[in-house]
């Protein structure tokens, strides 16, 4: 029996995370450079997946191996030793704007098909739905996460605390929205598989009609699966009446998802508060709209990109329609408020773990049109993210801004191994087709789990192996 060399693969990744790369690698290298252990570095950033996923018209030179793919097989075996940075969640904008710079390179890869209507379409939206998204964490987790602040780390931030903490007011308008019935929490159903079986998802509507929306997961014995949904005409009433309170109340108006993790249903849920907040211009040019492909799941910067190719008089009038949008709504937290990004202008700029702790530091608030800081309507509809949050402001607002130096720690241990949870469910989650139910049949027809849909609502299914609970357990 032969044994391998001892490497470490380190991984190559997009972004922020890359500076690390530039002082962290050189050290890594030099620490073992005497000790017969290599450093590899394999590229999994968005465009190296790109690359990797579509060599189809891509000369030798171009071409790079899958090493998600074989990272993938790697993580699996005892021999495995990975450092593993933080990459991108892509985004459609995100990858369209990487398949753009690609292509500036010289790279021939295909152009995303956002309305797929074609099977072949749909068969390149399948292989580019292998980068978006969490792409990364599910193909690697093999072990649940433990996040936890080591003991000196600990110490040197008490010791040495920074001063991002801002004071919260005396009177603060500041709150977190969340719905209270219809949502997923409200709605989960889970079950307990007492054998391996195989399953389908499908759709029956009341008219009779009935469509597969997924042949066929792979169950395990002690396998936990489970299903909710969103009732999007709730979640739009909902918007609807947060909107009407920040305008009541003279405060920001919010909106926190993970649009990159859960890069199918939360989407939806942004593109839906796009379209209630900017429901007057999206009705009044709603045929120039339709006729330019505008996907309001992609945010406000979605709309911009595309009237660019219009008549200057058509574009100027869509502006202007926007612009006086803001007169009648209330005003949005901004992304940039320099360059007039809105939180509504693209999914991924507002991502919830990122975005909330923010809120928080800043007193309860963010930053409004006119470069200040103001007291926000932060929206999060699911109440499985929400309710945390909100009890953290209420803390704030009884006993004032957390404090470093003394403030202790929270272990986050996450059942996320082998496609825990949200983790594998995007390939199982539907807007619902009509008036029906979806539910989940096994291979002899037995009818495991159902829910009552409505059209356009948002359906997902989880499942979690026995393995990582236990672990957690």
């Amino acid at each position: 029996m032969t044994t391998q060399p001892a490497r470490i693969i380190y991984t190559k990744i997009d972004e922020a995370p890359a500076l690390a790369t530039y002082s962290l690698l050189p050290v890594i290298k030099a620490f073992l450079k005497d000790s017969g252990v290599s450093v590899e570095t394999w590229d999994i950033s968005l465009v190296g997946r790109i690359i990797a996923n579509f060599p189809d018209h891509l000369t030798e030179d171009q071409k790079i191996p899958d090493f998600l793919s074989q990272l993938g097989d790697l993580v699996k075996k005892p021999e495995a030793n990975v450092i593993k940075l933080p990459n991108i969640s892509a985004s459609i904008p995100q990858l369209e704007g990487a398949i753009k710079e690609l292509k500036s390179k010289g790279y021939d890869i295909p152009d995303y098909p956002a309305e797929a209507k074609t099977e072949v379409e749909r068969a390149l939206q399948a292989r580019f739905a292998k980068v978006l998204g969490s792409a990364v964490n599910p193909v690697l987790r093999e072990g649940n996460s433990d996040r936890r602040a080591a003991a000196s780390v600990k110490k040197f931030g008490q010791k040495n605390p920074h001063r991002m903490m801002k004071d919260w007011p005396e009177v603060s308008k500041s709150c977190v929205a969340h719905m209270t019935a219809k949502d997923f929490y409200g709605n989960e159903q889970s079950k307990t598989m007492t054998s391996a079986r195989d399953v389908k998802i499908e759709f029956v509507g009341d008219a009779g009609t009935s469509k597969v929306l997924k042949e066929k997961t792979a169950l395990l014995a002690g396998e936990v699966i489970d299903v909710s949904v969103m009732n999007v005409k709730a979640l739009r009433e909902f918007y609807a009446a947060q909107i009407k309170i920040a305008q009541e109340n003279e405060v920001l108006l919010s909106l926190h998802l993970k649009a990159t993790m859960m890069k199918v249903s939360d989407p939806i849920m942004f593109g839906h508060c796009v379209s209630v907040y900017y429901k007057d211009v999206l009705e009044k040019h709603a045929e120039v709209i339709k006729d330019l492909g505008v996907n309001v799941n992609n945010g406000l910067g979605d709309l911009y990109a595309k009237i660019e190719n219009l008549p200057e008089a058509k574009k100027s009038e869509i502006i202007y329609d926007i612009e006086a949008v803001y007169e009648t709504q209330p005003k949005l937290a901004m992304v940039d408020s320099s360059k007039g990004i809105t939180n509504l202008h693209v999914p991924n700029n507002i991502i919830i773990d990122a975005s909330m702790p923010v809120v928080v530091r800043d007193g309860g608030r963010m930053w409004g049109p006119d470069d200040q800081l103001q007291d926000t309507i932060a929206m999060v509809p699911d109440r499985c993210y929400a309710t945390i949050y909100q009890e953290a402001i209420e803390d704030c607002k009884k006993h004032g801004a957390f404090n470093p130096s003394t403030m202790g720690s929270v272990s986050n241990v996450g059942l996320m191994a082998q496609k825990a949870e949200e983790y594998g469910s995007h390939d199982k989650t539907f807007e619902a087709p009509g008036e029906g139910v979806i539910r989940v049949v096994d291979q002899g027809g037995e009818v495991l789990l159902e829910l009552k849909v409505e059209t356009g609502d948002i359906f997902r299914m989880c499942q979690t192996k026995n393995a990582p609970i236990q672990d957690c357990l």
